[in-house]
């Protein structure tokens, strides 16, 4: 798979990397047996980035058991401290994600958001003696804006930024993606798939279980749910064109942009990670990115 590289000075991951929110239950329950094959089958089939946090439920425990069997040298492991970013809260989860992920350090440590209770400057200061301590070679932000990673980078370098980008949210356009590609800092997106808005797989009035995030969800409620429903079936033309599913569109789409490193998809089984790869080799022409561009024009504000 190709790969890019993480930031101006960070390693080469591959362009698609596993997102592992859906194994660990978020949107509905992944057997233990089922989520490590679906892990091993990402990192058969090239992924090699793959990105989890404390509070994905079990799936820091779970990838911990898939990268047995020599599976933890062939990938490029990231996890997220989640909620406490104080002193204590930053080392305690690292320790507790070290544990879970029965690993002595992980490649990419990240903060999984801004949290104005606890001051950035020892957050990062944290991160960064984790950095120097060996239990993480790198360490990175989740969902921060531009004026966030300014903050941030006043006291500690770091190699990315997690924002939630696709083709109905594109807020990061505004100024986050210039303020990374200026700062030398690379972008892992998440939610590439608008939390299944972008697989073609529903219809209006679908009810998902109740163990499912998305059960609860606004975008997929009546008439929202309806609309953003309408706009990827006219994504879904542009794909058949194309030889690929809308999956593998909305994928390819946001790699179009050489500041992305890398796009974190989910999967709940295996055929979905195959279905995922397809998309590192699908290229757009002009056209076809702006017959695109007017599609979204009638996204709606959620």
């Amino acid at each position: 798979m190709q790969k890019r590289q993480l930031g101006k000075d960070g390693p080469e991951v591959s362009c698609i990397g596993f997102g592992a929110w859906p194994i660990g239950g978020g949107m509905g329950q992944v057997s233990e047996n089922a989520a490590i094959e679906i892990v091993r089958t990402a990192i058969d089939h090239g992924i090699t980035l793959l990105d989890t946090a404390q509070a994905y439920r079990t799936s820091e425990e779970t990838i911990g058991r898939a990268l047995k069997d020599g599976y933890r040298d062939r990938c490029f492991l990231a996890t997220k401290v989640s909620g406490n970013y104080s002193q204590s809260g930053i080392k305690a989860a690292m320790e507790n994600s070290l544990q879970m992920l029965n690993v002595d350090y992980v490649d990419l440590y990240q903060i999984h958001g801004w949290n104005s209770e606890h001051p950035i400057e020892e957050s990062m200061e944290t991160m960064q003696l984790l950095q120097k301590q060996g239990k993480t070679r790198f360490i990175g932000v989740s969902n921060f804006d531009a004026s966030q990673m300014n903050r941030a980078l006043q006291t500690a370098k770091f190699e990315s930024n997690q924002p939630r980008y696709n083709m109905f949210d594109r807020e990061i356009e505004s100024e986050d993606i210039t303020f990374c590609e200026q700062s030398g800092i690379g972008i892992l997106a998440h939610s590439p798939l608008a939390k299944g808005l972008l697989t073609g797989r529903y219809s209006p009035g679908f009810k998902f279980p109740d163990d499912d995030e998305r059960s609860s969800y606004h975008r997929f409620q009546g008439e929202l749910f309806s609309r953003y429903l309408a706009i990827a079936e006219d994504l879904k033309q542009i794909a058949s064109q194309k030889g690929i599913n809308l999956v593998q569109l909305s994928i390819a789409w946001i790699l179009r942009l050489s500041a992305i490193s890398c796009v974190l998809v989910g999967a709940k089984n295996p055929n979905q990670v195959r279905e995922h790869v397809v998309a590192a080799n699908t290229t757009f022409s002009d056209d076809e990115l702006e017959t695109i561009n007017k599609i979204l024009e009638t996204t709606p504000e959620a």
